[in-house]
């Protein structure tokens, strides 16, 4: 049976913080599959329970929920008991990545770069001195499993650090507080194990945050953003964090120059937008990819 005879479900929307930008790509997606001629429903899973897809005849998933179970592991381990083929990565990737701080540990663990961390948990004394003098001024804080840099402060002072730490709190119990990095920003989508064109991002603000992602109209994006010869050392760095954590179809990796231009590893995100505003549809038109074609790419790739 060709995929084109199954009956897709898009799914997205959810209960996440990511839930409206999810919405966004949702319809995009859906809209994108429905003018190439396939069967497909788009589903928000606020209003739907999972365990009634294969009661609606369901037979393959395109997963584009943002964050929350669409993200680290539990839909995927649904939809493979279920026996329900699905878009992205595995539940072990999946799992992994959404938690940053586990996600750099690998990294560590074979030598990748990645930014200095000192890790807070929730109900641990904060000492803002001793994290300063380790990691220096600017530094930035995260939940560690939140995405769309929901609850991420750059903080500047010592007198800043603990609000940060306690606003970074509210979303998850593990923080991380992070050595700034002084050099340019990259995106970089990674398609069936292609790297494809990094992309530059640079935000009207102090840094990539969610206005800058999905409100404003400022933030420029450079694609091609690198020489070839950069472009290759990235694609490698890249390509080994991808294969590290178990990455599989399509995932977006983000990555940092320091004050030395030395590229180093941010984060995973298994599940890229695919909105106006989305970097993996911008970096896969530089290589004569329509969004309308990449969609149908991540969907046949879909295990």
């Amino acid at each position: 049976m060709s995929i084109k005879d199954e009956k897709i479900a898009v799914l997205f929307g959810g209960v996440s913080q990511e839930r409206e930008v999810s919405l966004n790509s949702g319809a995009a997606v859906t809209e994108a599959l429905k003018s190439l001629g396939y069967n497909v429903e788009g589903i928000d899973t606020k209003d739907f329970p999972i365990e009634k897809l294969k009661e609606k005849g369901i037979q393959r998933v395109f997963n584009i929920l943002h964050g929350g179970i669409g993200e680290n592991g539990v839909l995927q381990g649904a939809l493979e008991q279920m026996g329900i083929p699905y878009t992205g990565c595995g539940v072990m990737a999946s799992a992994v990545t959404l938690d940053k701080f586990r996600t750099k540990l690998m990294w560590q663990a074979v030598g990748l770069p990645t930014a200095e961390m000192v890790v807070v948990r929730r109900g641990e004394a904060v000492d803002s001195e001793q994290i300063i003098a380790k990691l220096g001024l600017p530094v930035f804080v995260k939940p560690s499993s939140e995405g769309s840099s929901v609850g991420v402060t750059k903080v500047k002072t010592v007198e800043q650090l603990l609000p940060a730490v306690e606003e970074a709190l509210k979303f998850d119990s593990i923080v991380l507080v992070e050595a700034f990095l002084a050099g340019n920003e990259y995106s970089v989508p990674v398609l069936d194990g292609q790297v494809l064109p990094a992309v530059q991002v640079i935000p009207e603000g102090e840094f990539y945050d969610y206005h800058a992602k999905y409100i404003s109209d400022n933030t420029q994006y450079l694609v091609p953003a690198l020489n070839d010869e950069r472009q290759a050392e990235v694609a490698k760095l890249v390509k080994a964090a991808y294969d590290v954590v178990g990455c599989r179809g399509w995932s977006r990796i983000d990555v940092m120059e320091d004050a030395n231009g030395q590229f180093n590893l941010v984060e995973v995100n298994t599940c890229p937008g695919m909105t106006s505003h989305s970097i993996f549809p911008k970096s896969a038109a530089t290589v004569g990819i329509p969004f309308e074609k990449l969609v149908e790419r991540v969907l046949e790739l879909s295990a």
